[in-house]
This record gives structure tokens, C-alpha cells and sequence, in this order.
């Protein structure tokens, strides 16, 4: 960031669509070059998952807010929060129990000089094997989510669900390691990571996973969920052994399951982390704005949509990375807007 003292203003707008690292960063860019900077977002505050995903103990609140202070007191940033930006029609999404106004895609684009999307991966992908309605299951991101709000004191704290003695989270991203380190913090007895392949493709790397083991909590590799057990209430998950087979279109080595090899592991309570989708303000390419198959907003290497003046950072393009990633793609994509914007 520059020095603490407002730039000269150029007379000229940028909308950034999304207050989370890759939004944040690109506003406090924009700022620093003197640009007026409008933030739409959909939570109570600016922050996104650094506040409302990423548990304390990863990313310190104040540490979060702080830096936000800067850019509201500072350089003028304007947050405009419980705001839904869409195109098309609307998907519910997590955040989306907060938003009080709504506003057209198109109808932003037109009123800037240059427009940002930055609306990250909100949307979980689910198992999608039997029993997964039961109570007692949830998705991984949804919890901690809640779990924020609740500790933000935005939702009464008894909203949240109680995870129990023995919690099973399913996965090996960063989101898996959050929620199985949250589950052992509030208390759970017995805490497992399970995971369809080894140690060595876990997303969030070994040394995240041999963090997880130091503290007790229990890795499985090599199982897959085949169903979740239980009337109406889960007691329990069936899984299968698994082994390694060829690369698959990822290039890892596919997890074959082992015919004959299920075994069950009673628990209290199910979290779901096998990844998020990106969540762009549309359903599908609207607006001009072209999505790829796996909804991520296609931009070329300047960081610039398929719609001139309209740009794209962090995960809503790549799909779900890491805060570090997302932040020097907001950062990127900044500079690139800025440049746009002194060749007009």
C-alpha cells in the first residue's frame, strides 16, 4: 500500500464487486493511484472469508480490520455491504441471508469507468452418496461461515450446531485442515481427516497434514465415502479402502476403490470439504462476461473479462486457491486495470 495520506484524485470511478482478499487488495491498489473506489458486497462487513470463512486462528480479525480502517479512513474507500450484484437470474449462496438491496450487473458496468469482479468460490460441491440430508451433516464451509458470524456476534452464538465427541471431515484442501483444527479447538474427542488419495496429493500440502496428526487428529487416506449412516441422525460413515490407479484429467493418480473393502466409522457429526466453485455474479455468461465450463470467469492476461472495461481477479477465475494466491491476483489485475484506464 502507498503512504498513509489520500493521492490526487484522477475523475475516474472503479466498481469492485466482492470485499475479500483479491477485492481488497485491488481497492487499496486503485486507491493509492487516485482512483474513486466503490466496493459492492454482500456480507455485513468488508472482509469476505477472511473474517466470515477463515477461522481466528488462521487470520487474526483485527489484523483483518485494520487494514480496512485504512482504506475507509484514509483513502475513502466506500463499502457498500448487504449488496447483491447479479446478472440474469439468482442463485442463494452462502452470505446471501444478509443482502438488503440488489443491483444490476449492467446497470454498475454502465455508471464506471472501469469494473472489477471479484465475488471468489462460495459454493461447495457436496458428496452426493446416500444420507447425506442427515442432521449432523454439513457442509464444511457453511459451518465455519455460521460459526463466524456467530463469534462477530452477527447470529445468536446457540445457532450454531454442536459438532459433538466425534466429528469426521471429509477432504485434504485448506478448508478440510480449518475445519478438523476448529473441530478439536471447541472440543471434539476425536476428530478425522479422511481422504480418497495419499498425503502427498492432499491440496493443502504435507506439512498443513502433519500439522493436523501432531494435534491428535486422526488422517485416513486411501477411503472413500460410500454412505452416511443413520435414522435421522448420523451415527456413522461407510467407506471404502481405496488404492492409487493412472492419472486421471487433474494429473493425479486416480483413487480406485477396493471391491469388498468397506468399514464404518462412528461419529457425531459430518463436515464436507471436497472443494468450492466459483461463484461470479450470474448463473451464466451474461452481461458480455464469458464463464468456462467450471464457472470461472474467463480472462485474458491482462486480467480483462470478455467484456471490455470489465476485469476479474482471485478465485472466481481460477476456482478455490489459497488467500496468498488470491491476493496477488487481485493485485495483478489492479495494475492491469489501472493501466486500462491510462490508455483511455
Amino acid at each position: 500500500m502507498c503512504k498513509h495520506e489520500k493521492p490526487q484524485q484522477r475523475g475516474k470511478k472503479v466498481a469492485i464487486i466482492g470485499a475479500g482478499p483479491a477485492g481488497l487488495v485491488a481497492a487499496g491498489y486503485l486507491a493509492c493511484q487516485g482512483y474513486s473506489i466503490d466496493v459492492y458486497d454482500k456480507l455485513p462487513e468488508p472482509g469476505g472469508l477472511l473474517l466470515f470463512g477463515i477461522p481466528e486462528f488462521r487470520i487474526p480479525s483485527s489484523r483483518v480490520r485494520g487494514g480496512i480502517n485504512i482504506l475507509k479512513e484514509v483513502f475513502e474507500v466506500n463499502f457498500i455491504q448487504k449488496t447483491k450484484v447479479f446478472c440474469g437470474s439468482k442463485e442463494f449462496e452462502e452470505g446471501d441471508e444478509f443482502v438488503s438491496s440488489e443491483v444490476n450487473l449492467e446497470e454498475l458496468i454502465s455508471k464506471y469507468d472501469a469494473t472489477l469482479i471479484a465475488t471468489g468460490a462460495w459454493k461447495s460441491n457436496k458428496l452426493n452418496i446416500p444420507g447425506e440430508d442427515l442432521e449432523g451433516v454439513y457442509i464444511a464451509l457453511e459451518y465455519l461461515h455460521k460459526y463466524r458470524l456467530a463469534e462477530h456476534n452477527y447470529i445468536p452464538k446457540d445457532s450454531v450446531p454442536s459438532l459433538g465427541g466425534k466429528v469426521a471431515v471429509i477432504g485434504a484442501g485448506l478448508t478440510a485442515v480449518d475445519a478438523a483444527i476448529h473441530a478439536k479447538l471447541i472440543g471434539a474427542r476425536e476428530v478425522y481427516v479422511m481422504y480418497r488419495r495419499t498425503i502427498n496429493e492432499a491440496p493443502a500440502g504435507r506439512y498443513e497434514i502433519e500439522k493436523l496428526k501432531s494435534m491428535g487428529i486422526k488422517w485416513m487416506e486411501l477411503t472413500i465415502p460410500k454412505s452416511i449412516i443413520g435414522d435421522k441422525r448420523v451415527k456413522g460413515i461407510e467407506l471404502l479402502r481405496a488404492r492409487l490407479g493412472p492419472p486421471d484429467a487433474s494429473g493425479r493418480p486416480r483413487p480406485e476403490p477396493i471391491p469388498n473393502s468397506e468399514f464404518i466409522v462412528e461419529v457425531d457429526s459430518i463436515l464436507i470439504a471436497i472443494g468450492e466453485r466459483p461463484t461470479p455474479p450470474f448463473k451464466d455468461e451474461c452481461a458480455g462476461i464469458k464463464v468456462d465450463r467450471k464457472r470461472r470467469v474467463v480472462v485474458n492476461k491482462n486480467y480483462m473479462t470478455s467484456r471490455e472495461g470489465v476485469f476479474a481477479a482471485g478465485d472466481v477465475t481460477t476456482g478455490p486457491w489459497n488467500v496468498g494466491k488470491a491476493i496477488g491476483s487481485g493485485l495483478r489485475a489492479a495494475r492491469a486495470l489501472h493501466l486500462y484506464l491510462l490508455s483511455r
